[in-house]
């Protein structure tokens, strides 16, 4: 039991009833069932990428293109359905994530044999990957008079009563859950961030693992392009801007630690959703506007000293434990 509460996961589901209690307190309608699925629903697509990013994350990397891989995939996708609207939806799909995991293939080739550091290509290639969609739409916009009502239906259809963007989610979820607890390749993720030289020893290959979390944020970020441009009936060339920084925000919150090596997916799903109440609750509390954001930071920031204060912790007790 107190190992269970020890747990990053558990304290986020206390802050997480704690500040529902709140919110009840002032809005008791914001806990009904179909507000929540509501919430979880527009927390879907930052689940799904801040999954991605948890993985380029423990690596010991950052992925701060992936809103602008977002915003391409995103057009490129809306622009194919307004030019072939007789396009199989399918293919629509495949192409938006097809696109996405070869911007992230791009970003992991860079990084792996370029050996440019991961801060600075992903820092390059976000505007790269921004220009490109300003581009390859001449500045204009996708609008759901252009867009077939298949293609906007995409995140809209409904299975057992709950959305299809929640299912999208679900199941990018539970896939990741089990590639990174059980699958070989998700365990030599974890080694190279907790010790490259270790790993590299026993026969992990780091531009491999570089090449692999690279492509599957890109994956992922071109799966959440078309579902953002199909949900809110628009691609416009300003998609998601700022969205890789609520990415991190989630893993961080989640108990990811940022230099890479710990973590777990189930985390990043309770930071993202913490993120998704903290930002839906806040109108409804009637706080201003020009408090959100500040508010916001300040629980970000807040989890990175915790985040900081544990793994200094951790660190002392295992020395201690060696010295013994």
């Amino acid at each position: 039991m107190r190992e269970f509460f020890k747990k990053r996961e558990t304290t986020l589901l206390i802050l997480i009833a704690v500040m529902l209690l709140l919110i009840v307190s002032q809005a008791p309608s914001f806990v009904s069932p179909e507000n929540i699925l509501r919430i979880i629903n527009d927390t879907s697509i930052l689940i799904m990428v801040s999954i991605g990013q948890f993985m380029v994350i423990l690596t010991g990397g950052i992925d701060l293109s992936v809103a602008s891989i977002i915003g391409f995939s995103g057009m490129a996708a809306s622009m194919m359905n307004q030019y072939f609207p007789e396009m199989p939806i399918v293919f629509i799909l495949f192409a938006g994530v097809g696109i996405g995991t070869v911007l992230g293939l791009f970003n992991g080739i860079l990084i792996a044999y370029g050996k440019v550091p991961p801060i600075i290509t992903t820092l390059g290639t976000m505007s790269i990957f921004r220009g490109f969609t300003f581009v390859l739409s001449k500045g204009q916009w996708v609008t759901a008079h252009e867009m077939t009502e298949s293609y906007m239906h995409i995140p809209h259809g409904t299975f057992l009563g709950v959305s299809s963007l929640i299912w999208v989610g679900v199941v990018v979820s539970l896939v990741m859950y089990y590639f990174m607890k059980y699958v070989k390749t998700g365990r030599e993720i974890y080694a190279i961030g907790g010790n490259k030289v270790a790993a590299l020893f026993v026969g992990v290959k780091e531009n491999k693992i570089n090449i692999i979390v690279y492509s599957l944020v890109g994956m992922l970020s071109g799966l959440a392009g078309v579902m953002w441009t199909a949900r809110y009936a628009a691609a416009v060339n300003e998609t998601a801007i700022g969205f890789e920084l609520f990415t991190v925000a989630a893993c961080v919150l989640g108990g990811v630690n940022i230099a890479g090596g710990s973590g777990g997916v189930a985390g990043v799903i309770l930071g993202a959703l913490f993120l998704g109440i903290l930002t839906n609750a806040l109108p409804v509390v009637h706080l201003s506007p020009f408090y959100q954001l500040g508010l916001q930071g300040v629980v970000i920031l807040g989890a990175m000293i915790v985040n900081s204060v544990s793994e200094k912790r951790n660190e002392k007790k295992l020395l201690n434990r060696r010295l013994q």
